[in-house]
């Protein structure tokens, strides 16, 4: 397989960690995002939305974070990262989603530039935008995780949720983000960072760090 990244992609490290928990290897293919290299052609042949990640298993090509990692788990069952019953998989899915729905497009790369340069927002309020959704989207996965605690996002194993939420974390830390009114999102962080799998792909230790 081949993994087209980005080390300070949020969706892609979610991708990372999904394939590091479960032992599955792949080629690292950089796409750096801050010197636009996803808007080339040369990429654009390869992923119509021109964006990361891209997973590329055998001549199929899958887009979208939520998409590869269920495919991971569908192709590669053990270990699952969606629990057993119906119910049980909607709230991992709903917990995953408050974060890649909810906090993520408003932060994406291409919005932050959109808010600055064609908006003509100036660093202070673009940071102050930022900040206002991680904070107030991170409340909301709270709330989640204080009506079931558990060792991660849901039960005794990582899931998708955990996929999710840990880059988060990450990039709410870059940005300076207040983080004290989610101490139940920060325990299940730190449980999740006591992994290999979710240190081991960190974006510090991606082949494109900088």
């Amino acid at each position: 397989m081949d993994l087209y990244s980005y080390f300070r992609s949020s969706a892609s490290y979610r991708v990372r960690i999904a394939l590091a928990l479960k032992g599955l290897d792949y080629d690292y293919l950089p796409v750096h995002l801050a010197r636009s290299e996803q808007l080339a052609e040369s990429y654009a042949s390869v992923s119509a939305s021109r964006l990361v990640p891209l997973l590329r298993d055998g001549d199929a090509s899958i887009t979208q974070s939520l998409a590869i990692i269920e495919y991971l788990d569908e192709v590669h069952p053990t270990p699952s990262l969606l629990p057993g019953t119906p119910l049980e998989r909607a709230r991992v899915r709903a917990m995953a989603l408050d974060i890649a729905c909810e906090i993520h497009p408003l932060n994406n790369l291409r919005v932050l530039r959109y808010l600055a340069r064609d908006l003509k927002v100036g660093e202070d309020d673009k940071n102050r935008w930022y900040r206002h959704w991680v904070e107030t989207g991170l409340a909301v996965v709270e709330a989640q995780l204080n009506r079931q605690p558990a060792d991660f996002c849901h039960g005794a194993t990582p899931t998708l949720a955990d996929c999710v939420l840990v880059p988060q974390i990450f990039n709410a830390r870059r940005f300076d983000c207040r983080l004290d009114h989610v101490p139940q999102v920060l325990r299940v962080f730190d449980r999740c960072m006591q992994l290999e799998a979710f240190e081991r792909t960190r974006p510090e230790n991606c082949p494109d760090a900088e």
